[in-house]
């Protein structure tokens, strides 16, 4: 009998989060489906591409939105077998309310390390297809910032035509082997600046060990300073805004390649949050599963379930609230980013404990 209620429960909570997940998808797919097509309305594509751009964009944003889908999954479970009295019939046979919670937040914590190593690769792949599809059709973005394996990239349209930057990369604020094409209007190149380092920490880029190239008759010649200065829309600050969206890169990607990304010029503050942050994932999907068993078994009556719903969203609202709180203080140096990727998880599985114990006592 203990078997057949543990698969009953397996299967029947498996089963609600899969359909909420559903759900999600289903509204994600309406809602970014419009943007898209606003997006490509005057270009020449048939509406299989921002479908298409669409599917592949929405599995990465389920992820970040799935400890509220575990959420709402959870209480919309424990709801459902204490208002049918499947929960009072798992009593009579032995399960406690804390073991059907270990249940739960144990199914939630896998499921979180399975989405980590499997499913967060994929979709960091269809984000990379994703930016790079969108990307081919923006033909016409005067300003272009993008980071590859082959350095850094920046297109800068000027009053004179355009301003092409290339860095191998980014070490602190300064930009290391760097070549920076000017270009007419018409696309002639204008001459050609070769530097071994740049300071970007301005808009005024302060370059060292310049070496110019012009055309004349023909031929380009060289012109060597010590010093130079140009004028950019950019700097450190605007450029460094790109390395903080980790969406092309996946959990896998930053354990094993995390001294090359640091290499590369990534930012190891925001290297680091990106982690942690991932890794914190699956102990959020398990607090976020003892808020909602705590909400749902405090009784055993059936009840409105409107008014718990509401009650859980508003929770789920405030939890939310203190997470971005918390990470906002981390960004601004008022707590070690790594505590304020934590902070909450640590600070909600201590209330979460004492709710877990007293919902054993009923």
């Amino acid at each position: 009998m203990n078997k057949i209620i543990l698969n009953y429960i397996l299967k029947n909570f498996l089963k609600t989060v899969f359909m909420w997940i559903f759900i999600f998808y289903c509204f994600g797919v309406v809602l970014n489906l419009f943007e898209e097509i606003e997006f490509f309305k005057n270009l020449d594509v048939s509406i299989f591409t921002p479908l298409m751009l669409t599917s592949i964009y929405i599995p990465s944003m389920i992820i970040k939105l799935l400890p509220f889908i575990i959420f709402i999954s959870s209480m919309w479970f424990i709801i459902k077998i204490r208002n049918n009295r499947d929960l009072l019939t798992m009593k009579v046979f032995g399960y406690s309310n804390l073991k059907i919670f270990s249940i739960l937040a144990l199914t939630s914590f896998i499921l979180g390390w399975i989405i980590l190593f499997f499913a967060n690769p994929i979709t960091s792949s269809m984000i990379k297809t994703y930016e790079k599809t969108k990307s081919n059709y923006a033909r016409d973005i005067d300003h272009l910032v993008t980071f590859n394996k082959n350095g850094l990239w920046i297109k800068e349209n000027t009053k004179n035509g355009d301003r092409i930057i290339t860095a191998d990369r980014l070490d602190g604020k300064d930009l290391i082997d760097v070549f920076i094409f000017h270009l007419d209007q018409d696309y002639n190149l204008i001459e050609k600046i070769y530097s071994e380092k740049i300071d970007i920490s301005s808009n005024d880029w302060f370059l060292e060990k310049v070496e110019i190239y012009k055309p004349s008759e023909g031929i380009f010649k060289r012109e060597s300073k010590d010093a130079f200065e140009i004028n950019s829309i950019y700097n450190y600050e605007k450029v460094t805004t790109l390395f903080k969206n980790f969406d092309t890169m996946s959990f896998l990607d930053l354990i094993m390649d995390y001294n090359l990304l640091l290499n590369n010029g990534y930012n190891k503050v925001f290297l680091n949050q990106n982690l942690h942050t991932l890794l914190s994932f699956p102990f959020f999907l398990l607090v976020m599963t003892a808020i909602a068993s705590i909400l749902g078994m405090s009784t055993l009556k059936r009840s409105n379930n409107i008014n718990f719903f509401i009650v859980g969203l508003i929770t789920a609202v405030i939890v939310f609230y203190i997470k971005d709180l918390s990470l906002a203080l981390g960004q601004t140096d008022r707590i070690p980013l790594t505590l304020s990727v934590w902070a909450p998880v640590i600070t909600l599985s201590l209330f979460t404990f004492v709710g877990v114990l007293q919902i054993n006592e009923k």
